[in-house]
């Protein structure tokens, strides 16, 4: 399962270009881009030189395809937008590589290209709940996994858990699956400041329901289950939330910025990213981006 804030008509369009800017990057003179030994843990050498690079693939160019949004800035190499590389970037910039990682990603939207590409560094693996929406190697429910205990070095799970009628049992099946030490980076659609389920039915861009719209308290929640928590956020936003700069107003693109300041805690937050980094790998605008690390202490 996957999704995403309510998009506008424009952002729809954009979005339908994705797949199209994939297929697009297949492949090139040199070969297919996975194959190229782009390492994402490693800083593109063109980051200083271009407007706009991609931290998984190492594409660089004038700009992304499609406006600055979490949904958008479509890569025209490897087809990701702006969440999947963020995404990345929290788990490589913070972990860092290490040969034979056991990595589970859920409902992953990047094609094959990307899982190959994962393929080359870690143990790698794509599940869904249902694989209806999402290719995955193996099926799974975050309420029940078919996991092992301690069998997973890294959870990679990005929109998935609103869509999860349980939370407190997925927290407690996910802290049994990993390792010691393990690591979870977790990403939610986090548009409001307060948790809160929906009034009426809410379904996101793959027909899945919504349960619950998550806001800071999930921090709580994790630590309840017992990870070691922070949330990731890029320095533009953590300065937002921290008061040092005044917040923009929203601008109808379903981030509820007023209510994210005013519910915010910021000794629950870790920048992780400078402004020049930030605007060059498309983490704009900066409130659409946070991911919460979660480490299964040893």
């Amino acid at each position: 399962m996957s999704s995403g804030p309510q998009l506008s008509p424009s952002q729809r369009v954009r979005q339908l270009l994705r797949p199209i800017a994939r297929r697009v990057g297949l492949a090139s003179r040199e070969g297919a881009w996975w194959e190229l030994g782009n390492k994402p843990w490693v800083s593109p050498d063109v980051i200083t030189t271009a407007g706009a690079v991609c931290n998984i693939c190492h594409w660089s160019g004038d700009e992304f395809i499609g406006e600055y949004h979490t949904e958008l800035a479509t890569c025209p190499r490897c087809g990701s937008v702006a969440r999947d590389r963020f995404l990345l970037f929290c788990f490589l910039s913070r972990r860092g590589y290490a040969k034979n990682l056991r990595v589970l990603e859920t409902s992953p939207r990047m094609g094959a290209g990307y899982r190959s590409m994962m393929r080359r560094y870690f143990k790698y693996t794509a599940s869904d709940y249902d694989l209806s929406a999402h290719e995955g190697d193996i099926q799974i429910d975050l309420q029940s996994m078919a996991l092992p205990d301690s069998s997973i070095d890294i959870l990679l799970t990005p929109h998935v858990l609103e869509h999860v009628p349980d939370t407190a049992k997925a927290l407690s099946e996910i802290y049994r699956v990993l390792a010691p030490g393990g690591r979870m980076y977790l990403q939610v659609p986090l548009c409001y400041g307060k948790t809160h389920v929906p009034i009426t039915p809410e379904f996101h861009a793959d027909n899945t329901p919504v349960f619950f719209n998550f806001g800071w308290e999930l921090t709580d929640q994790l630590r309840q289950a017992g990870f070691v928590t922070t949330v990731l956020v890029t320095q533009d936003y953590f300065d937002m939330l921290s008061g040092a700069t005044v917040a923009p107003a929203s601008n109808g693109d379903g981030f509820h910025l007023e209510e994210l300041v005013a519910a915010a805690r910021p000794n629950d937050l870790t920048p992780v990213t400078d402004k020049y980094i930030s605007r060059v790998f498309g983490f704009l605008p900066a409130y659409h981006y946070a991911t919460w690390e979660c480490i299964k202490p040893n």
